[in-house]
């Protein structure tokens, strides 16, 4: 700590009354806490069944303006994306995260129509494909981070972005989502970036109505894999 701060600081403890070791203590308190990771108060209808949580998703995800597609296989994902975008006379160039999970589905066979390029978004592209981490039923919410195999451009930049979410990856409310982040990144820490993103792009500033893609996209698409339960 410089001297400026230290002596700021200082006269900021004195004038509520606080010694050194108040301020240690606090400090101490104050670092247990972030270890412990506490839980708040979950919303009750988060606290459901896995199959009700997944209704619970779409639902919410549907109330903010952004749509659902269900498969029962990662395999399906080519041709899901192919279908959204002629079903929006949207072109069949597709931007996608350079997941290895993404990139090992059958592109090629399934949708040779596509021309799919991996790597981040540049300001030409319409549509981007990624993967998210967790999607949180409470408020049908995706949590994404960035990271090599996920560019956090792909997320804002296209006007159209479609999201692979398997079942397994939905929680009810925010603190699972956030725990399951940190026990998967334990031993490297969070990512640099973590977006929460409900629904398309939106904002109310102009007259108090409603417009889509005002700061990003204007479409969300999320491909649910079924592969729990």
């Amino acid at each position: 700590m410089t001297n400026g701060r230290a002596t700021v600081l200082g006269a900021v403890r004195r004038s509520l009354g606080r010694s050194d070791a108040d301020s240690d203590a606090a400090m101490a308190a104050a670092k247990a806490r972030i270890a412990a990771h506490p839980r708040g108060l979950l919303p009750e209808r988060s606290r459901c069944d896995p199959i009700a949580q997944l209704d619970l998703f779409q639902a919410q995800v549907e109330a903010v303006d952004a749509t659902v597609v269900r498969l029962s296989a990662l395999a399906e994902v080519p041709q899901a994306v192919a279908d959204y975008l002629k079903s929006h006379n949207l072109p069949g160039d597709l931007r996608m995260a350079p997941a290895a999970e993404l990139q090992a589905l059958p592109w090629t066979t399934a949708a040779p129509m596509l021309t799919v390029t991996t790597g981040r978004a540049e300001p030409q592209d319409v549509s981007s494909l990624t993967a998210a981490f967790a999607g949180i039923a409470e408020t049908g919410t995706l949590m994404l981070h960035s990271g090599p195999e996920g560019p956090t451009t792909l997320n804002f930049l296209p006007e159209n972005h479609i999201v692979v979410l398997k079942s397994s990856q939905v929680v009810g409310a925010y603190e699972e989502a956030w725990e399951r982040l940190r026990a998967a990144r334990a031993d490297e820490g969070l990512p640099r970036t973590v977006n929460l993103v409900t629904g398309p792009s939106r904002t109310g500033d102009i007259e108090q109505t409603i417009q889509l893609g005002a700061h990003g996209p204007k479409r969300l698409h999320i491909l649910l894999i079924e592969d729990v339960g």
